[in-house]
């Protein structure tokens, strides 16, 4: 039986950086990285498809490995680096022009990992909360994460940086609808569990022993009702009562992490 017909996974087309300075990303629609780790990641990532890189010399001894013969490389001093970034970017000497990542369909990433978790983000909009999630996702073994594409942070140097490497190794899904895609995890198997405060079940009590998405929401406001009803769960962490809440990247590690020490 044909699959259905794929959800596109629109990958950072918004957000370009004009002239030099900005968020990381270049006037051509190409992505600016900066910091060893996010330019090291990138580098050695098959699927990206690189431009320039500028760079100190010492920033270049940093690389764990050597470039590829012929890789398009301009020396340059710190102070012309900085004239390429967001204003004070902490680049290490080590600025990299490159193609965004190609699209990533839902789909993909069930077939091939249901023993791993989805991240679903509702409408968490901060490239440096983003970032922390996708390094939180690396470590926890996650199989992707998924956000609604109008309304997350494009693929920019400010993520990259805050992602430490995890954007070139964790799958980033990026849907139309957010509700659709839950009710396609569903189809699939996954048990779809919401993290919300008000939740009467703690996480450790809600966590099934299969297949796991697990949602989370905006900075502040939290999930919206309509998603929260597309969940089959809502839980809490169980915080202590003299902190209202956490920030969704804490909130989201935690909550990995608990999937990933779940007993059977």
């Amino acid at each position: 039986m044909a699959k259905p017909e794929r959800k596109r996974a629109l990958r950072g087309r918004a957000g370009r950086m004009k002239g030099g300075r900005g968020s990381g990303r270049a006037s051509s629609g190409q992505v600016r990285l900066w910091g060893r780790h996010a330019v090291e990641a990138a580098l050695k990532n098959p699927a990206r498809q690189h431009r320039k890189l500028w760079a100190t010399r010492e920033g270049i001894e940093s690389l764990d490995g050597e470039l590829p013969p012929g890789f398009p490389v301009e020396y340059a001093d710190v102070a012309d680096l900085a004239r390429l970034v967001a204003r004070d970017a902490p680049h290490q000497g080590l600025v990299l022009e490159c193609e965004p990542l190609e699209d990533i369909f839902l789909d993909d990433v069930m077939d091939g990992a249901a023993n791993r978790p989805l991240l679903v983000l509702d409408q968490v909009t901060d490239p440096h909360n983003v970032g922390a999630i996708l390094r939180s996702a690396a470590a926890f073994n996650a199989a992707a994460i998924v956000t609604q594409d109008r309304h997350a942070p494009s693929e920019t140097g400010v993520l990259a940086k805050s992602a430490s490497g995890a954007l070139e190794v964790v799958p980033w899904v990026r849907v139309v609808n957010l509700a659709r895609a839950l009710d396609e995890m569903a189809e699939a198997g996954y048990w779809r569990i919401g993290l919300t405060g008000e939740a009467d079940s703690a996480l450790a009590d809600a966590l099934p022993s299969g297949p796991v998405a697990l949602v989370v929401g905006a900075e502040g406001e939290g999930m919206r009702q309509n998603i929260a009803a597309h969940c089959d769960a809502l839980a809490r962490l169980p915080i202590s009562a003299d902190i209202e809440s956490l920030n969704v990247s804490n909130a989201a590690a935690i909550a990995l992490y608990a999937v990933a020490t779940r007993t059977a």
